[in-house]
């Protein structure tokens, strides 16, 4: 089982973040218990996405420099029993490195059945500390040119970290702005330029981008939540089919 899940992006504005939270959310209704932990230090958002950021006090730098203890900084994400996070340092001085973000991870990943972790958008060195615990890593990426072309470069960079399990989740997609705008021919082309297998396909879905922002799930059965539901079930290793 891919225990530790890795969400990564070439550049920001593909939703890695969203995807992340999608997943974890779906996880945990089915009934895993799941950590997500944002690493993008200084830019931290997954707790606005969850809706714990009033609450928050301490986060993972608090708990590594022993400002509080790790349980200190794990936040119980209300509506669901079982999904949980931690938030990024509010510092971006405080990032830690890959040697660092293991031994807490080791020291957490007991408690749950899945750890997400939201890495920063590109390939410097808070990216390199997010994926160095991966069992998989999700690129996510626009069917559009800047997005493929730093799709590619995290793609070699997590094989360079030693992350052998990477799969595409094209996210935010519309048909048919796809097939206006006409970048490419189709998307077995853009898949093909990924080089990487595709997982999901997570259509543009506003009432998805307005409950996200407001920190609340996503109406059930909405477009962009079926996808994250078949997406979390391919991940448990079900044969789900893809869907548009």
């Amino acid at each position: 089982m891919n225990k530790i899940i890795a969400v990564a992006s070439g550049k920001g504005g593909t939703g890695k973040s969203t995807v992340s939270a999608g997943i974890g959310r779906e996880l945990a209704n089915g009934g895993s218990k799941v950590l997500l932990i944002d690493c993008d230090s200084g830019m931290r958002g997954l707790d606005i996405m969850l809706g714990v950021s009033r609450n928050l006090v301490f986060d993972m730098a608090d708990a590594i420099s022993g400002e509080c203890e790790i349980e200190n900084c794990v936040y119980s994400c209300g509506c669901n029993g079982n999904l949980f996070m931690i938030p990024a340092p509010h510092n971006v001085d405080d990032e830690l490195s890959p040697d660092v973000f293991k031994r807490f991870i080791e020291a957490v990943e007991e408690v749950f059945d899945y750890i997400i972790i939201d890495s920063p958008a590109g390939i410097g060195m808070g990216f390199r500390t997010a994926v160095s615990c991966a069992d998989l890593a999700l690129i996510v990426c626009n069917a559009e040119p800047i997005s493929l072309r730093g799709c590619e470069h995290v793609r070699q960079c997590l094989i360079d970290c030693g992350v052998s399990d990477i799969k595409l989740v094209i996210n935010k997609f519309n048909g048919h702005n796809f097939v206006g705008m006409g970048f490419y021919p189709d998307l077995d082309f853009v898949i093909d330029y990924a080089k990487t297998q595709l997982i999901a396909i997570i259509p543009e879905d506003l009432r998805m981008v307005a409950a996200v922002q407001s920190g609340r799930p996503a109406e059930k059965g909405s477009p962009a939540s079926a996808a994250f539901e078949r997406l979390t079930r391919r991940i448990k290793g079900e044969r789900v089919p893809l869907q548009l």
